[in-house]
């Protein structure tokens, strides 16, 4: 599991960012695709695709992961 954190919600393009908080941690659904997408839960508790840009992401231990995702799902 990999989990990062909104560092920009400024609106780019097409991308609509109503639905991040800055400083927010976010569940990532996958691997980064070949155009920059992130797929993240955000705070609508949809998997959406944005922009990697907006994130940076953090290491975190496994155990620590795990209760994220428990907690997220919820």
């Amino acid at each position: 599991m990999k989990f990062v954190v909104c560092m920009e919600n400024t609106s780019l393009g097409d991308f609509s960012t109503d639905d991040l908080t800055l400083g927010r941690l976010y569940e990532v659904v996958g691997e980064i695709d070949s155009r920059g997408m992130l797929r993240i839960i955000d705070d609508s508790g949809e998997d959406y695709l944005y922009p990697a840009q907006l994130f940076e992401t953090i290491e975190i231990r496994d155990s620590m992961a795990e209760r994220l995702h428990s907690l997220f799902k919820t």
